[in-house]
C-alpha cells in the first residue's frame, strides 16, 4: 500500500507548481509578458516572448494536469502511465525554463529551476 508514497507525494509537489504557474501566467497574462520582455531584452528569444510564454503556459497546464490524474491512476488501479507522462513534461518544461534562464544570463534563475528538476528526474527514475 505504501509503496508509491514518494512518486505520489512528488506528482503532488509537480502538481501544485505547475497549476500554481499556469494559474499566474493566465491571471497577469500582460504582467507576465511585460517582465519578460525586459528580462530577455538581450537575449535571442526577445521577439518571441509572448509566443514562448505561451508554449511553457501549455507545458505547464499538461505537466499539471497529468500530476495529478497520474496520483488518482495510482490510487485507483497502481497504473503509473500518466505519472510517467507528467515526469516527462514536467522536465521537458524545466529543461525549457532552464534554456531560457541560460539565454537571459540569469544563472540564479538558472540554478533555480535545478531545485525543481531534481525531484521530476527522481519522479522518473523511481518509475
Amino acid at each position: 500500500m505504501y509503496t508509491h508514497t514518494a512518486i505520489i507525494i512528488t506528482l503532488a509537489f509537480l502538481a501544485i507548481t505547475f497549476i500554481q504557474s499556469g494559474y499566474d501566467k493566465i491571471s497577469d497574462w500582460k504582467g507576465n509578458v511585460g517582465w519578460l520582455k525586459s528580462h530577455f531584452a538581450q537575449a535571442p528569444i526577445k521577439n518571441i516572448v509572448p509566443h514562448s510564454l505561451f508554449l511553457i503556459l501549455v507545458l505547464e497546464i499538461f505537466a499539471g494536469a497529468f500530476s495529478v490524474i497520474g496520483a488518482i491512476e495510482i490510487v485507483v488501479n497502481q497504473g503509473t502511465e500518466f505519472a510517467f507522462w507528467a515526469g516527462v513534461l514536467s522536465c521537458i518544461t524545466l529543461l525549457f525554463l532552464l534554456l531560457g534562464q541560460r539565454m537571459a544570463k540569469d544563472y540564479d534563475g538558472a540554478r533555480t529551476i535545478v531545485i525543481y528538476f531534481i525531484p521530476a528526474v527522481l519522479l522518473l527514475t523511481w518509475l
